[in-house]
């Protein structure tokens, strides 16, 4: 295995003690690291939505008397499934994408492609066999959820452009991130409602927060190379966008869950949330980049309590 900048194979910016390198053979690191299953956060952020609209389509059909237990259960497997392959195809295509400029960011140089451990024939076949995990999965569900899955990849093949053309990359990011809390809502109902969107452009803003949080650790490359975001654009303002973002994420799910009808305790989970999101926002420091990539992890915390809020209301509704 090739020695780069001194990390023996693995990336600069995932934790070198991940299970890919306890467990996996080293000819397979650069394909784990491509699909960045050294670094969860990204599917967990991906996976929260999905579960958020399964949980929440729950509540609804158990208040309606349609609920069913196994359903539920296998369409959130089914998810978990669907964000790592997908998050792991989305990702290998972004570098793909990115080739040339993560070759000139100290944070990604050290990444499969720009460090040569992997060629660009060898990723587009990764790519491929991930996408074909997530088309096994999509095809689980009814055919609204599948045609509406498959609207989703216009918005995914767009998003490593956006950063080239718009200061709000984070927005295209989100509305691909996004895309599971309609799909929750279509795969139990094959249908959508008022309640699944309000949820979807919630969690667009809360992905439009957390990212460019998660922005700020590059804005100074950034800046030199041309590549745009919200962390350049918001600037020493993103405490106060940061205080719109969060706060229009919780009324956006607030409505959401009035019009799905939840109960009371996955509104106590939301306020939880909400001290969580405020706790992100005091402890901000923008030019530190090792607390800026901490809060932006501590997102997945936030995801887990609005699920288990959801959830824990599901289960005290049933008889």
């Amino acid at each position: 295995m090739q020695k780069i900048d001194g990390l023996n194979g693995r990336v600069a910016d995932a934790p070198s003690d991940n299970w890919v390198y306890r467990i996996l053979p080293p000819w397979l690191w650069p394909y784990a690291q491509l699909a960045r299953w050294d670094r969860p956060i990204g599917w967990q952020l991906l996976m929260w939505p999905c579960f958020w609209s399964v949980a929440l389509a729950a509540n609804a059909a158990a208040a309606a008397g349609s609920f069913s237990g196994g359903q539920t259960i296998y369409h959130l497997i089914l998810y978990f499934l669907g964000s790592v392959a997908m998050r792991g195809a989305g990702c290998a295509y972004n570098d793909l994408v990115d080739h040339k400029i993560d070759m000139e960011v100290a944070r990604t140089r050290s990444r499969p492609l720009p460090s040569g451990r992997v060629t660009r024939t060898q990723t587009k076949i990764f790519i491929v066999l991930q996408a074909l995990v997530g088309l096994a999965v999509l095809l689980q569900f009814n055919w609204f959820a599948v045609i509406l899955g498959i609207l989703s990849l216009a918005i995914v093949a767009l998003y490593p452009f956006a950063k080239r053309f718009t200061d709000w990359p984070q927005f295209f990011l989100g509305l691909a991130f996004s895309w599971g809390a309609l799909m929750g809502w279509a795969g139990t109902f094959g249908t959508l409602s008022f309640a699944a969107v309000s949820l979807y452009i919630a969690s667009v803003v809360w992905t439009i927060g957390y990212d460019t949080i998660y922005a700020h650790q590059d804005k100074e490359d950034d800046e030199l190379i041309g590549v745009r975001s919200t962390a350049r654009l918001f600037g020493d303002r993103t405490r106060q966008w940061l205080i719109g973002l969060y706060g229009l994420t919780l009324a956006l799910m607030l409505l959401a869950f009035v019009l799905a009808g939840v109960g009371p305790l996955a509104y106590l989970g939301l306020l939880i949330a909400a001290g969580m999101f405020a706790w992100q926002i005091v402890k901000l420091d923008i030019n530190d980049g090792d607390q800026c990539l901490y809060l932006f992890k501590s997102n997945n915390r936030v995801g887990l309590i609005i699920f288990g809020g959801l959830f824990v209301s599901l289960l005290v509704t049933l008889p």
